[in-house]
């Protein structure tokens, strides 16, 4: 039995994916984390938040680094940790940090830092010669619209260290430049109550289908377990609307987008203690990586790996986090292709209607999640806006992505906001 400590996480399904990782594995952990009231408020009604199975539950400001260290380091001295994780963006350089002072197996926290930071992605991928867009860094809002300019419209506006899609938006023009970067600037601390960096990422609009690698780094090697297709939509937003996996792609196609993610995970030293989400456009010129997230895919991607292959990627980052060799071995599970579609909300008010009744009996669902009439809805701007998820399974084929989008079709038709 070993133990983890887990330095916060998602409050999405991650939060109960990884607990329940940790737990089938024989493990324990202890969960650290600077407002644990963050986590309950989202808790299954008349149920305990999974986090809270933690044998210690300790509160501490995980936003300090400086200070976070030598407090682990006396934690260690009395509780013994034999690795340490999260599943949230914000904290995995943090992790990183803590496991490499702990002596505890770890991912390189430089790697790990330029992975969690769009612009730095950028600049290690452009050096290493690995395909990406053209793009610039500024703060400045004069140098921001020479640059725009320069790569020429439309573009692609982004902040260098948000993620679920947050602020992300292509502009036209520089009236709507100017838009986007008012709208960052008026967001200068982030959901955990880190301020944001001022800087401000432009890149080149790409075209052609955008798809995931999902790899697990172990020992400076990195396999690939799969492929996963994105649908996305919200334009000009860009919101992860399903996904499918395998993703339909050629055998040409799939052997193009896996070598640009492992020299992408390669350019930026995340070849050991990491389960790797790489997203990547398959343009009319090639692939280009858009993004390299180090951690296990979010979007119920790793359950549709799982629902497919057998390959359990939240064990498998439990596995690498602790230095050990991840199980990978692929079972015949009876499905040739999985996929989740997302209700995206178009509209703001109350949610008055959202008929799913018969749903989660349908042929061939897997899993289907729908929020309750009553609630509060926002126009989706980001990933963080959803109103439920539907999830099916083909047994035939690639056929799960036109079954998802059908059900999705179905339950808009009821959909009611005022």
């Amino acid at each position: 039995m070993a133990h983890l400590l887990m330095v916060e996480s998602w409050v999405g399904s991650m939060s109960r994916l990884l607990p329940r990782a940790i737990q089938e594995a024989g493990h324990t952990f202890t969960f650290l984390t600077r407002d644990l009231h963050h986590y309950l408020r989202t808790a299954p009604e008349g149920a305990a938040h999974p986090l809270l199975g933690a044998r210690d539950v300790v509160t501490a400001d995980t936003n300090d680094p400086e200070s976070l260290l030598p407090y682990v380091v006396r934690l260690h001295e009395v509780l013994g940790f034999d690795g340490v994780l999260t599943s949230c963006d914000y904290y995995l350089p943090t992790a990183a940090l803590l496991a490499e002072r702990l002596g505890l197996p770890a991912p390189d926290p430089e790697a790990v830092l330029n992975a969690c930071r769009k612009d730095a992605t950028r600049r290690v991928l452009e050096k290493a010669g690995v395909p990406g867009p053209r793009f610039a860094v500024h703060e400045d809002r004069a140098e921001l619209g020479a640059a725009a300019r320069d790569i020429g419209y439309p573009l692609v506006v982004k902040p260098v260290d948000l993620c679920a899609g947050m602020f992300v938006r292509r502009v036209d023009d520089d009236g709507q430049l100017a838009a986007a970067v008012r709208a960052l600037g008026d967001f200068p601390v982030n959901a955990r109550g880190q301020r944001r960096a001022p800087a401000v990422l432009l890149e080149e609009l790409l075209d052609g289908p955008e798809v995931s690698v999902e790899t697990v780094s172990h020992a400076g090697g990195v396999r690939v377990v799969g492929v996963t297709d994105k649908s996305i939509g919200g334009a000009p937003a860009f919101i992860e609307t399903g996904h499918m996996f395998p993703a339909a792609l050629s055998d040409a196609e799939t052997e193009d987008v896996v070598r640009s993610a492992v020299d992408a995970l390669t350019a930026l030293g995340l070849t050991d203690g990491v389960v790797a989400h790489t997203e990547i456009k398959l343009t009319s010129a090639g692939p280009r990586v858009v993004e390299v997230n180090p951690r296990p895919a979010g979007n119920r991607i790793t359950e549709l790996v799982r629902r497919v292959t057998g390959v359990d990627l939240v064990a498998a980052f439990v596995d690498v986090s602790l230095g050990r060799a991840p199980d990978l071995r692929r079972t015949d599970t009876g499905l040739r292709s999985a996929a989740v579609g997302f209700l995206v909300p178009e509209a703001t008010g109350t949610l008055a209607a959202l008929d799913g009744s018969g749903l989660r009996t349908a042929p061939d669902v897997l899993e289907a999640e729908l929020a309750e009439p009553g609630r509060q809805v926002r126009a989706a701007g980001s990933n963080n806006e959803y109103l439920g998820h539907v999830m099916v399974g083909d047994t035939e084929g690639a056929g799960a992505r036109e079954r998802v989008e059908d059900l999705l079709a179905s339950l808009r038709s009821g959909l009611v906001i005022r």
